[in-house]
């Protein structure tokens, strides 16, 4: 699936001369963790969530205590410092956020997610916001992705879970077999660790029409 199959089109934005409380009212009544930051001219600019706005002088002395530390330079203190009492988002967005098309792979996405350490991703087209990809909008893509494409029938599905082994034999091993009878598979051969037994259970299990998987593995005892 693409970045177009599943991206958030109505997209709620907020400017960089708005308040950070605006900006905080904005995500709470939307439900989102964060918004983008659209300029005047239309122009994406830099987003803020709600990880932007976990250090505040308003949540307590506990929230800022870092600017306290010996940890810190006098430069890393006054960007500190700024994000944590500033009022206008411009000073406590993220500038410069990563960005995707629509025709970027989901796969891409969640690789970029866990890379950046962030939960969304604002998609572009020709240099304008057109979407938000969030970590929710790849659940519901788990949710309503088909388990597999293949036809029915107890060859098909035997066909189709020897295609997955092999895809993974460094891992469950090169010996490993499947028959299927009546949607039951049955998987045969040596594997060393039970972590590897339940991938190839797992692998068996994700192919549409199995009702069943019954292992018969055997320990590798050289």
């Amino acid at each position: 699936m693409l970045v177009k199959d599943v991206m958030i089109t109505k997209v709620v934005g907020v400017s960089p001369d708005n308040s950070v409380r605006r900006a905080a009212e904005i995500m709470l009544a939307n439900h989102v963790s964060g918004v983008p930051v659209i300029d005047d001219a239309g122009r994406l600019v830099g987003i803020i969530s709600e990880g932007d706005l976990l250090r505040r002088t308003e949540l307590g002395r506990e929230a800022t205590a870092e600017l306290g530390t010996s940890a810190l330079t006098a430069e890393e203190k006054a960007t500190a410092y700024v994000r944590s009492n500033a009022w206008r988002v411009a000073d406590v967005m993220s500038c410069d956020p990563i960005v995707v098309e629509g025709d970027t792979s989901l796969a891409r996405v969640s690789a970029l997610m866990q890379e950046h350490h962030i939960k969304r991703l604002p998609v572009m087209r020709d240099g304008v916001l057109v979407g938000i990809v969030s970590r929710a909008d790849l659940l519901k893509a788990i949710v309503t992705a088909d388990q597999d494409e293949t036809a029915s029938g107890d060859e098909a599905i035997r066909r189709s879970i020897a295609t997955r082994l092999s895809e993974n034999a460094d891992l469950l091993g090169k010996d490993t077999t499947v028959t299927v009878t009546d949607g039951v598979a049955h998987l045969w051969g040596t594997i060393d660790t039970e972590e590897c037994k339940k991938a190839a259970r797992v692998a068996a299990e994700s192919v549409r029409g199995v009702r069943r998987v019954v292992e018969h593995f055997s320990e590798d005892r050289r």
